[in-house]
């Protein structure tokens, strides 16, 4: 097929802006990686550094061995591993019983959970409510207000209508309650939808930073996104604590680029291992058939 030459035109144009505007949103992590791993000497020395003479580790080992940096990374950690797995747990067990017809209820059930998609209570009565429960400044708070969304369950929801009732009639003819039928036939079906949703609640659980500086009054309890933000803000490496005397402090600025690569690289490696299912999980409940 003959292609005009205002077609050919458009084409170059096309490539053109959007390789510029892929440059101009890689370039800003790009700097922020290669400036974290350049020598200390160095990174003072230039103006600024878009490929390193020497490589150099001292801004991470000096990050690895103060102990509120350390600690933050094992809050963030707790909040990802734990929050995903409860989000997981009761989004999926919660739109499970939603797609079924026999459950009782369950139309009523669904018009609260779409009035929570509609209306939210607000940053007040949320607080008010954590604060009743007992719940300030305990990781859990951070957990319960962010466990669910009624858009995923909605997703969910719908993506259990796809699978045939007759699994779960054959499960229940061989003995199946509707509990051992969601263990044993509906979930190992739902691996992709497991995988899409468990990649969404882990990187709202890992970049939690609103709810914990709501919530958590003690700064040994922060999130790695809050102490960031305080060693954003801050224009020396004091919010780290005491780090190994014997590790000359670099620059602050490196720090603070050290603390975002750390801070991104364990979504960046977690996204691979879920890849296979998160094209098919993203367009779950899309389509009915």
């Amino acid at each position: 097929m003959k292609i005009s030459v205002g077609e050919k035109i458009f084409n170059v144009a096309n490539v053109v802006i959007l390789g510029l505007t892929a440059i101009a949103a890689l370039f800003p992590i790009y700097y922020v990686v290669i400036v974290s791993f350049t020598a200390p000497a160095e990174f003072v020395r230039k103006t600024i550094v878009l490929w390193p003479e020497t490589w150099s580790l001292v801004s991470y080992r000096y990050l690895l061995s103060a102990p509120p940096f350390m600690r933050a990374i094992g809050v963030s950690s707790f909040l990802a591993v734990v929050g995903t797995i409860c989000s997981l747990l009761i989004s999926s067990s919660f739109a499970y019983s939603l797609s079924r017809n026999k459950f009782k209820g369950r139309k009523t059930i669904l018009m609260f959970v779409l009035f929570t998609i509609l209306f939210s209570p607000g940053i007040i009565p949320n607080y008010l409510l954590v604060k009743e429960l007992g719940l300030i400044n305990s990781l859990w708070a951070v957990i319960l207000v962010s466990l669910t969304s009624g858009w995923y369950v909605i997703l969910m929801k719908g993506f259990y209508e796809s699978i045939p009732d007759a699994l779960v009639e054959a499960a229940a003819i061989d003995g199946c309650n509707d509990i051992s039928a969601w263990v044993k036939i509906v979930l190992p079906l739902s691996l992709p939808s497991i995988a899409a949703f468990g990649l969404f609640f882990a990187v709202s659980n890992w970049n939690q930073f609103f709810n914990a500086l709501l919530y958590l009054n003690d700064a040994g309890k922060w999130p790695i996104q809050v102490l960031l933000q305080n060693m954003l803000i801050d224009s020396s490496a004091s919010s780290l604590g005491d780090a190994d005397p014997l590790i000359k402090p670099p620059p602050s600025t490196q720090l603070k680029m050290a603390a975002v690569v750390i801070a991104i690289a364990p979504i960046v490696c977690v996204y691979p291992l879920v890849q296979k299912h998160f094209a098919k999980g993203v367009m779950i409940g899309s389509v009915k058939g």
